[in-house]
């Protein structure tokens, strides 16, 4: 069976675009005059935090995007600040290591209504530790019922697309009672969330016995998929978006292949500082396509 043709694109928007583009460069659009360097007090008691978390953002936004440690990062912001003319003291490498640990990073996003569709991915940003010892013993899957567990329960979810190592019956919830794990909590797998899962099977896949709602759905995909054949499941489930999850991921590790804090609270942080850079990116403007061909 011959493999369709890959469809052509033509950018509508080339000049704005093309502008967007440029203004990535550009150092400035990181450092707002109005922003609120300083902190506000905080009502308590003690002594009073002296730089406030947008401060400490953008002197970690600047260690992300090129790389630095944090005695050169604050080098660098100070003299950033010096040629675009604000007088404002920079926080030292001890205040912004001490600071990332408990950041809340504010990370712009483009809000949207109706339910979520999932693209799971992992990174695959290597980490201090043992870090790639846990990946190698423990892998992705089964971090799936965490992840799920974080969203509200009152946010619907429509699918949840990944790829065949989180065919498992804990993602999909096959033992046990219908609801929460234990019976409380929030709801932390596929099933419970009353999403639609889109997980090709395993190529030695077998049907499961279980008669649950996750079992039957990946009973129906396993049925699917070999009367289809995997490449045209693909398509007609709408696996094949994932690709944007990788192509995304592909841009995070852009901007480094490891993390360099060393505890996990920092890792977060640091990754999130990550996230709200392409964040920031693509609302500087991203491509309008249409096919052509």
């Amino acid at each position: 069976m011959s493999r369709p043709n890959t469809p052509s694109y033509k950018t509508l928007n080339w000049p704005a675009y093309n502008k967007a583009l440029k203004r990535r460069g550009s150092l400035t659009i990181w450092f707002d005059p109005g922003m609120a360097w300083a902190a506000k007090p905080t009502g308590k008691r003690g002594r009073q935090p002296i730089y406030s978390d947008a401060a400490v953002q953008t002197c970690l936004t600047m260690k992300v995007l090129f790389g630095m440690a944090l005695r050169q990062t604050t080098g660098f912001v100070e003299s950033l600040l010096r040629l675009i003319g604000l007088d404002w003291d920079v926080p030292d490498f001890s205040t912004l290591s001490r600071r990332q640990k408990t950041l809340a990073v504010n990370i712009p996003h483009r809000g949207s209504q109706g339910p979520l569709h999932l693209l799971i991915d992992s990174t695959g940003i290597k980490v201090e530790g043992e870090g790639e010892w846990n990946a190698r013993k423990h892998g992705d899957a089964p971090m799936l019922p965490e992840l799920l567990s974080q969203i509200p329960p009152d946010q619907e979810i429509a699918s949840v697309t990944a790829d065949g190592a989180y065919d498992t019956r804990k993602c999909h919830r096959v033992r046990g009672l219908r609801g929460p794990i234990r019976g409380h909590g929030p709801p932390r797998t596929i099933a419970e969330r009353g999403a639609h899962a889109v997980i090709p099977p395993r190529k030695n896949a077998k049907p499961w016995k279980t008669e649950t709602a996750g079992a039957v759905a990946r009973n129906e995909a396993l049925r699917a998929s070999k009367h289809l054949g995997r490449a045209l499941w693909r398509r007609w489930s709408g696996y094949h978006r994932r690709s944007r999850a990788e192509t995304k991921m592909h841009c995070v590790k852009l901007l480094g292949q490891r993390l360099m804090a060393r505890d996990f609270d920092r890792q977060v942080a640091e990754f999130q500082v990550r996230v709200a850079v392409l964040n920031g990116y693509t609302a500087l403007g991203i491509p309008v396509t249409k096919v052509v061909g």
